[in-house]
């Protein structure tokens, strides 16, 4: 790695310690930690020390910002190899996974839920709220009234843990922040397989996902079980536009036993497989056998996953749990709820709107989808567009969801002006709420957080066009020079 690059690493590292020390006090930290008690540690939880603690872990996102510009700038380059991102990227994260979540909760929903699992209860038909506890008690609030929507392998891997841990909390959460890091891991194999593909530079499209402050403040520190599903996704991608559809079919597959919206590639990969399996054009005498493979392989995985986590398919019923929730960065609920102000708070607009957003999506995707038959590279990015649809024009997304089309997105390649734009909107996701995840930022927070946004895409676009200048510069030869031949 060359010195710009191992200062990105050192300055990232060194804002991952901030941010981590930072979130002891103003990150996701339990009602009652065993750990932050007393005069000295408990300090840090209220009052001034709880101010400093939010100095700490902003100072620390800051650091955090600044080097992955630095590392993008080394990796676009060329003088930071795609290893050295995926060290780098895994230096960062390192610190974050051994603190509290940083701008979400969820990490402790998912151990509530599993433990109703654990229990030997249904998860898709009984809640949190039934089994008060120390477990319990961490999860958000509104989440303890509703049913898990998560699918088989996410369930099997919390009740694992539980089974494991007990009511230890800490070590439960830790243990499933570590089977959730395993996407990580995903990640960083296949993107690299993907790029031969798809066009992009590894060492660009690794630096744009597995060490974006999206991923590594938001998704990793977080604990999001969407990064196991985007890890899964990826590895199996890769693997079928490699000639290995089954394994391939079996990872997407386990993708969406942790979230469904992983299951909107799998009509695309399908292309993949028969456009592979076919001498120009796919008829259907090649594309019918390769679905019904595809079908039966997704079956047998999903039945597989269910059969061990002890559950059925009561998952699907509860996919629109988190409706009641209204976030701005859904379009159709953010339309429905600007509608709704101009007509004096009309309940109906919302409502309206999002089933206007689901006939959307279903066309869209329908087309793009028609437009994939011909495979490869051009199937992959029409799924790219694909779950990035999924993510705006569902009733409801949060600033993780865009990891989703991000991760395949990445992987072909892109003009500068997209490079910046992307890293613009992930500096303004990663910070758009408070750092204990409950509350989002106050108005003054949001001006200043456009203008660091703003700057973060200024800055990349500034490195990008030097690059760009650099490597087209004539070459000057000296009078001198050109005489010494004579």
């Amino acid at each position: 790695m060359m010195f710009a690059g191992r200062t990105a690493a050192a300055v990232g590292l060194g804002g991952s310690v901030l941010a981590s020390l930072g979130a002891l006090g103003a990150g996701a930290t339990l009602l009652h930690d065993p750990v932050l008690t007393g005069p000295l540690l408990g300090a840090v939880r209220s009052g001034p020390g709880r101010l400093i603690a939010t100095v700490l872990l902003y100072l620390g996102i800051a650091l955090l910002l600044a080097a992955w510009v630095l590392l993008g700038h080394s990796a676009r380059a060329g003088t930071t190899s795609a290893r050295d991102v995926v060290r780098t990227a895994w230096m960062w994260c390192v610190p974050l996974l051994c603190a509290p979540p940083l701008f979400s909760t969820d990490l402790y929903t998912y151990l509530a839920q599993g433990l109703v699992a654990h229990v030997g209860l249904d998860p898709y038909t009984h809640v949190p709220a039934e089994l008060p506890g120390p477990i319990t008690e961490n999860a958000s609030g509104g989440w303890l009234a509703i049913s898990a929507p998560y699918g088989p392998l996410q369930i099997l891997l919390v009740k694992t843990v539980l089974a494991v841990t007990g009511e230890q909390i800490l070590v439960g959460a830790f243990l499933t922040r570590l089977g959730i890091a395993a996407g990580l891991a995903l990640l960083c194999w296949a993107l690299p397989v993907l790029c031969r593909h798809l066009g992009a530079r590894p060492e660009r499209a690794l630096w744009l996902t597995v060490a974006n402050p999206l991923m590594v403040l938001c998704v990793v520190s977080g604990g999001h079980n969407d990064l196991l599903m985007i890890g899964l996704l990826a590895a199996g991608t890769a693997l079928v536009l490699t000639g290995a559809p089954v394994a391939g079919f079996v990872s997407v597959a386990l993708a969406a036993a942790v979230k469904a919206p992983a299951a909107i590639v799998l009509p695309f990969l399908v292309w993949v497989w028969a456009a592979q399996r076919s001498v120009g054009r796919v008829s259907g005498r090649v594309y019918f056998p390769v679905l019904v493979s595809s079908v039966s392989i997704v079956v047998a995985t999903f039945g597989l996953c269910s059969a061990l986590a002890g559950v059925d398919l009561g998952w699907l019923r509860t996919l629109s749990g988190n409706s009641a929730l209204e976030p701005w960065l859904s379009i159709p609920t953010a339309l429905g709820k600007v509608i709704g102000l101009m007509l004096h708070d009309s309940p109906d607009v919302i409502a309206v709107c999002r089933v206007l957003g689901w006939i959307v999506f279903a066309g869209l995707v329908a087309w793009l989808w028609w437009r994939s038959r011909v495979g490869g590279a051009v199937a992959v990015r029409g799924a790219a567009v694909a779950l990035l649809a999924a993510v705006v024009l569902a009733p409801v997304a949060f600033p993780w969801y865009f990891a989703w089309p991000l991760v395949l997105g990445a992987a072909t390649a892109w003009p500068a002006w997209r490079t910046a734009v992307a890293a613009a909107g992930s500096t303004w996701l990663v910070v758009s709420t408070c750092p204990d995840g409950k509350t989002l930022l106050p108005p003054w927070g949001f001006a200043a957080l456009f203008v660091v946004s703003a700057g973060v895409g200024l800055l990349t676009a500034r490195g990008e066009s030097a690059r760009v200048a650099e490597a087209t510069r004539p070459i000057t030869i000296s009078a001198g020079a050109r005489g010494s031949g004579d």
